[in-house]
């Protein structure tokens, strides 16, 4: 039977491995909370791999519903998942970790099961808090925090990040029959998705900028956060914020490039953006 340590170590290979881009920013946190948020990514990972899976659409929807289920009754005995058993051990070590806002983790999941489209931002908001902003959340309960604003600003850096994934892979979501640009948006800017990877296409162009500038309004809200948190936990959102909105800002520099492949920033720069967060400069 693996021992407690076992399931840490497997939660950290899992993040470490997986998790790239917050890998650079959870490696700032001093051990006991390193280790704590590894399992929060380990356990969202998770959920992502089931719905991004390639399961036909009811089992995936089967396998939502017992992970939902596994933290209804989480209880500290996982057996043999590794995952569950430090879950359950960061949900007493960490009691203020909301453990039921994974909930909103798998209903984002069965949303994208289901093929949701969002017609207005509205619609796109709520998916984005769900598979964003509860992760927000349940890392606030590993940080530790005192101003009330905290979960609300953690909900609006969620978001930030979660559009910019949404801009980056808008080609290899739509390849795979994901669109999650509002409908009112295509219309306004006169835009379709398919053969837009063939041409300039201005409307494209006159899209993308909209849709950054709001992506760079939710940053500047939710990374309000930061000085609500101690030290280290404020280097590891920074880091993890900071990655991002470079990403933001590279997509900006030449929006079509999501359409002809993966946009990313090589790891000297996501490095880079982990030693300033550490200083407290984010940009």
């Amino acid at each position: 039977m693996p021992t407690l340590e076992d399931a840490y170590r497997e939660c950290e290979r899992i993040t470490y491995s997986q998790a790239r881009n917050f890998a650079y920013g959870i490696r700032l946190l001093p051990p006991d909370k390193r280790r704590g948020l590894a399992v929060i990514y380990a356990f969202a990972r998770r959920i992502d791999d089931i719905g991004d899976g390639t399961l036909p659409a009811q089992e995936k929807l089967d396998q939502l519903e017992q992970a939902r289920q596994s933290i209804t009754d989480l209880t500290g005995d996982g057996g043999d998942d590794q995952v569950l058993t430090a879950l359950a051990d960061v949900a007493k070590r960490f009691p203020a970790v909301p453990v039921e806002a994974f909930g909103e983790v798998i209903d984002g999941c069965v949303a994208d099961v289901t093929g949701a489209t969002y017609e207005t931002f509205e619609e796109l908001h709520h998916y984005c808090r769900c598979v964003a902003g509860s992760i927000g959340r349940l890392s606030l309960g590993i940080f530790g925090y005192d101003d009330d604003q905290a979960p609300v600003l953690a909900d609006s850096l969620g978001v930030a990040l979660q559009l910019t994934n949404i801009l980056r892979d808008v080609r290899e979501d739509y390849g795979n029959g994901r669109v999650y640009l509002p409908a009112e948006d295509l219309k306004k800017f006169d835009c379709a998705l398919e053969g837009a990877e063939r041409s300039t296409q201005p409307q494209f162009n006159r899209l993308m900028e909209f849709e950054i500038e709001r992506a760079r309004g939710w940053y500047e809200t939710g990374l309000k956060l930061l000085p609500l948190l101690d030290w280290r936990s404020s280097a590891c959102t920074g880091a993890m914020a900071g990655i991002y909105r470079r990403l933001l800002e590279r997509i900006a520099a030449d929006p079509t490039a999501v359409l002809r492949g993966r946009v990313s920033l090589p790891a000297s720069q996501k490095a880079g953006v982990a030693l300033r967060a550490l200083t407290g400069r984010v940009r």
